[in-house]
């Protein structure tokens, strides 16, 4: 009977320093450090079970082994109670553990939430730049596309005009000098700016100028002194 008090007197220490360091830990307004937990819960785990062993011996000694111990009957119900309140204890700690493990958990859980809806609001951004970026470069492209039509619609009578006014030509007659360049003139006009597409892209002109001045207003100058600086250019793209 002494030998199992005293075990259970050491136990309820045990328990009592563990359930300071709880208390410790609970007191504080941010969450407990994961491994001060992680420290708390293994040192419970020890003292379980050297209960649960105290447990099973006051089992056997309700059995066959206690027998030999002529009279210990009487107090094996002291004995079942005080380990029934050793199991209370320690079970009531390592809830009190998890929670704090919880809490740490969830905390983090919600940093690393919003952390994601940090890194979702500058992807949207760089997104929506990445389209502004696009529409204004469509632009351009557009304006180019008008210029190299209007190029090559002037191109090719400029270039046959220059053909058959060298000396070399001198032998042709005037009046089909005059048929070719008017035909040259006319029929890739007509070509040209028959198509829907060319019409279309002709009434968005407008709209594309737009575009492509915002996009030049947002591209920095940089002087040719500053090209073989990287920090430079970083610096004046901000």
């Amino acid at each position: 009977m002494d030998l199992v008090q005293a075990a259970y007197r050491s136990y309820v220490e045990w328990l009592e320093g563990l359930g300071a360091r709880l208390d410790l830990l609970e007191a504080k307004p941010d969450p407990a450090p994961l491994p001060e937990l992680g420290a708390l819960l293994h040192a419970l785990a020890g003292v379980r079970k050297q209960v649960v062993r105290l447990e099973v011996l006051v089992t056997e000694l309700d059995g066959a082994l206690g027998g030999n111990f002529p009279g210990l009957e009487a107090f094996i119900p002291t004995f079942r109670g005080e380990v029934g309140h050793l199991d209370e204890i320690s079970a009531g700690l390592a809830q009190g553990v998890r929670d704090l493990v919880a809490i740490r958990n969830a905390v983090e859980a919600n940093q690393l939430a919003a952390a994601a809806n940090r890194l979702g609001e500058v992807s949207n951004r760089i997104a929506a730049l990445a389209n502004t970026s696009n529409l204004r470069m469509l632009g351009v492209a557009y304006i180019a596309l008008v210029l190299a039509l209007v190029s090559v619609v002037v191109l090719i009578p400029n270039t046959a005009a220059t053909i058959l006014g060298v000396p070399a030509a001198a032998w042709v007659p005037g009046i089909w000098v005059d048929l070719i360049l008017v035909v040259l003139a006319i029929v890739p006009m007509v070509v040209v700016f028959s198509r829907p597409w060319v019409w279309n892209t002709l009434r968005g002109l407008s709209s594309y100028e737009g575009r492509t001045a915002e996009g030049l207003s947002d591209l920095p100058e940089v002087p040719a002194q500053t090209v073989n600086s990287d920090a430079s250019l970083l610096r004046q793209s901000r």
